[in-house]
């Protein structure tokens, strides 16, 4: 067979790094004698297990190039492709056309039946048929529609600044007339990164995201409605790559009303497996928060791996959202208890208290650590830079576990007042005069041992509260 002679046949599957980040070159085995050959085109175990991103295709497209010197490109595209050739040889040329340093970064190859290449998106991509009736091949991870051909960025096949050596100079190949008009690499807009969606907008964790992640995309229940069951349809989601759910009914209380129940299972359930949902269908990572109230506060220190025994039903809820939200491949449960940020919170209630003068009474006997925004959005981008093991991680601040009524006394102390204004109670002597209180964790405290393992260490909690009430004064 005349093609097979040029074939490098029973190569071993490797993968090859290039100079352009993400763009991996591979080696594929052939077999092949007198009647022709085979191979095993796309074989995710095998691909997966030398460094190919999971990238999930759901397209296979096949160009037929009829004559050698057929040029096609340079386009960028809104998705990742897997390229190999099915008979014939190309030249590839590839650019990076995505915002960064590695902007305009070039890298050419021969491709021919034993070579594949990965090129994620909005990395330029062209190739040359150095052979008449070559086939050229590719997978992709999204749909192909006239709308998202919209988001393609050219650049010109001639561009001085690539420089790509043509083995057919371009005015003796055969292009269309759209790739002779692209622009020069000196006009191209850059490609920008997949998006990252922040729900929960205003909330006090949502407003300390946006700092963290000044580039996301916030939104608040009125702009998405993450409990709509038709979820998928409501953004373009293949041009986001990650879900930070700030979001949470969190009126622990009131959830034990029938209203309260509704909204708390609508809220901490039910929109978190529709986000769980979207992250599997278009391969996003979804960041959820959980909470130490999916325990019943009867172990001293709880791990990421203790099973759910919640006594509210706000607890309840979250722990279904914990559940949902598992089940989306790529997950960070990030697990909390007594945040403090900017908006109303415990802190800032005692230290009113104390600016008026009050005495209160604040229980004893219920144990933890506060945790302040700043923590869990830094543990966030932790988490998503480095990209450690899906999974739970507790995040709170560091420092010795201490009650409600410690935390009170320092506030005061902090605040100029005398600490011996907050008189500890136990909880069943302040829930005496109330109605419709729900259930607390007597026992909070969350092991932080996951989570430093990974490099990440928290504030210790006295120094993060004193620098949060000098910064609330200066307000």
């Amino acid at each position: 067979m005349k093609e097979s002679s040029k074939i490098e046949f029973s190569k071993n599957l490797e993968a090859h790094e290039t100079p352009i980040p993400g763009v991996i070159l591979f080696d594929l085995p052939v077999h092949g004698d007198s009647r022709g050959w085979f191979k095993e085109n796309w074989q995710r175990e095998k691909k997966l297990a030398i460094g190919l991103p999971d990238f999930e295709p759901v397209q296979n497209n096949i160009s037929f190039n009829a004559e050698k010197g057929v040029t096609r490109g340079i386009h960028a595209e809104p998705w990742d492709k897997f390229i190999s050739i099915g008979a014939g040889r190309v030249f590839g040329a590839w650019v990076d056309l995505r915002e960064g340093e590695s902007f305009g970064k070039v890298f050419t190859a021969e491709l021919d039946p034993s070579h594949a290449i990965y090129i994620p998106r909005g990395v330029g991509n062209a190739f040359q048929a150095l052979e008449d009736n070559t086939v050229y091949t590719y997978l992709v991870n999204d749909h192909w529609s006239a709308d998202a051909q919209q988001q393609y960025t050219f650049l010109n096949l001639a561009d001085e600044t690539a420089a790509i050596k043509w083995p057919i100079p371009l005015d003796e190949a055969e292009l269309s007339d759209k790739d002779k008009k692209h622009p020069r690499l000196a006009d191209v807009i850059p490609m920008k990164p997949r998006r990252t969606l922040v729900t929960g907008a205003n909330g006090q964790l949502g407003r300390a995201l946006r700092e963290e992640f000044p580039d996301a995309e916030f939104t608040t229940r009125d702009e998405l409605d993450i409990t709509d069951e038709n979820l998928e349809n409501l953004r373009p989601w293949r041009q986001y790559e990650t879900i930070i759910n700030a979001a949470a009914y969190t009126a622990v209380d009131v959830a034990e009303t029938p209203e309260g129940r509704e909204m708390a299972w609508k809220v901490n359930a039910k929109a978190v497996a529709n986000m769980a949902r979207v992250a599997t269908l278009y391969g996003l990572t979804l960041v959820h928060y959980s909470t130490d109230y999916v325990f019943n506060g009867e172990n001293d220190i709880h791990s990421e791996d203790e099973a759910h025994s919640p006594i509210s039903v706000y607890g309840q809820s979250k722990a279904a959202g914990d559940i949902a939200a598992s089940v989306a491949k790529r997950h960070y449960i990030i697990r909390t208890g007594w945040v403090v940020g900017d908006g109303n919170n415990f802190v800032r209630t005692m230290q009113r208290l104390a600016d008026r003068g009050l005495q209160p009474n604040v229980v004893d006997d219920q144990v933890g650590r506060l945790t302040f925004t700043s923590d869990l959005t830094q543990a966030t981008k932790h988490l998503l830079q480095n990209t450690p093991e899906y999974g739970i991680y507790n995040v709170t601040c560091e420092g010795d576990p201490v009650s409600w009524a410690t935390i009170a006394k320092e506030v005061y102390q902090l605040s100029g007042k005398s600490p011996d204004d907050v008189t500890p109670v136990t909880t069943d002597e302040y829930y005496a005069d109330k109605d419709g209180l729900a259930p607390r964790p007597l026992q909070s405290t969350l092991s932080l041992t996951k989570i430093e393992s990974i490099g990440f260490h928290p504030q210790d909690w006295k120094q993060a509260l004193q620098n949060y009430l000098e910064d609330s004064s200066k307000e």
